[in-house]
């Protein structure tokens, strides 16, 4: 029978942390801006150790690392991290998690019903939904294994790739309530190899899944 999860009571408290698992082959971005360009260069650097990957493609690769790192800094991102592999011939995987942490507008309710519904409309409005027929495109209320009731929202769009043109992406966002509080944790996952675009989708699955929400701990 397949493993259930139930998740754990939460607490009538503000959780002080959160914590989100990546596979091995994932690694952190540092987001400080005095760090970054060093760190970022090492880690891609140690990354690709042993692979085929010439100077253009490091350089590249070491690019869209400190391009995402700086634009992730800029949105207020708590964290970032990615993969970045050379596979024979060249071609490379990319793919990213952004987590986020977002209150809504004043005047706006925090119902994840309702936040759901709007990502709805949107995704059917959506022009690459209906040339898609539908593929990537699909917004669920889920429930996660450590932290209970969240949203997912999936669906593809054509985004600013570097400066270099447009690139259509897959993206799925997950986004959590935080409890006793009007703020949302938004887990936002990205690749533009759409055509591992369900086993990427699995893998971004996999990590939300991971994520808890850790608790000062109860005083005697």
């Amino acid at each position: 029978m397949p493993e259930t999860h139930t998740a754990a009571p939460r607490p009538a408290s503000v959780p002080v942390r959160y914590l989100l698992g990546f596979p091995e082959t994932w690694w952190n971005l540092d987001l400080d801006p005095s760090t970054r360009d060093g760190s970022i260069r090492r880690r891609v650097l140690a990354g690709l150790e042993g692979s085929d990957a010439g100077p253009a493609v490091v350089d590249r690769m070491v690019r869209t690392a400190r391009k995402s790192a700086r634009e992730a800094h800029v949105r207020g991102a708590l964290q970032l991290a990615g993969t970045f592999e050379v596979l024979e011939g060249g071609t490379t995987l990319i793919a990213t998690t952004m987590v986020l942490r977002l209150a809504p507008p004043p005047d706006v309710v925090p119902d994840l019903s309702q936040l759901m519904l709007s990502y709805a409309v949107n995704n059917a409005r959506n022009p690459l939904a209906r040339k898609s027929g539908g593929k990537g495109h699909r917004t669920d209320v889920i429930e996660l294994p450590h932290a209970g009731t969240a949203g997912r929202v999936t669906y593809l769009e054509d985004v600013d790739f570097y400066g270099k043109g447009w690139a259509r992406m897959a993206i799925m966002q997950t986004i959590v309530p935080v409890p006793e509080t009007d703020e949302f944790i938004v887990i936002a996952s990205t690749t533009p190899s759409l055509g591992l675009m369900d086993e990427f989708f699995g893998v971004f699955d996999a990590i939300s899944n991971t994520f808890r929400f850790e608790y000062a701990p109860e005083s005697a």
